[in-house]
């Protein structure tokens, strides 16, 4: 009886286990995120962009889509990218990595990082619209799939940049 248990148990297990490695993760009917039979992680989107001035070491804000009043902005303690000041990446011909989380309703205040990581508290959202030094600073924004679909991300994007094809990204605008 007892080899007879053993032997239905081990025969079922082993069912089991093929079924469940060769299931697919993904639903059907849905987007997949698979490369190489491996699914991807989620990963922030990808945004590559250019401003009319310098504003890399300034705090960018988000503002609602008619610019009178932020609706996103971050803590002093959520400006750190990896450990660092979350400043953009410089690429090439101008263009920079977000490593914050902007969009195209984005505005950049008169305070740097550096100022804003010194402070006590995070402002209120009226405090720094008063700081806003430009409501409407990008030229072109783009959003070239999500971090994780590159394995060196600054020369692969300089490399799209440097060739004129940073216009098969997703124009945002």
């Amino acid at each position: 009886m007892y080899k007879v248990f053993n032997s239905a148990f081990i025969l079922f297990f082993s069912a089991f286990l093929m079924f469940a490695c060769s299931h697919s993760s993904t639903p059907s009917g849905s987007a997949s995120n698979v490369k190489s039979g491996q699914n991807s992680v989620a990963s922030p989107p990808c945004i590559v962009y250019k401003t009319k001035s310098d504003y890399s070491k300034n705090i960018p804000v988000i503002l609602s889509d008619d610019r009178t009043r932020i609706v996103s902005y971050p803590d002093v303690k959520d400006i750190y990218f990896k450990e660092r000041l979350a400043y953009p990446t410089l690429l090439k011909d101008g263009f920079l990595l977000d490593n914050r989380g902007i969009s195209p309703n984005v505005a950049f205040l008169s305070i740097t990082y550096e100022q804003y990581s010194k402070m006590d508290k995070t402002p209120s959202s009226s405090e720094l619209f008063e700081l806003i030094i430009d409501k409407d600073p990008l030229i072109e924004m783009y959003q070239c799939g999500n971090w994780s679909k590159y394995s060196d991300i600054e020369n692969e994007l300089n490399k799209l940049i440097t060739s004129g094809n940073i216009n098969t990204c997703t124009k945002l605008k």
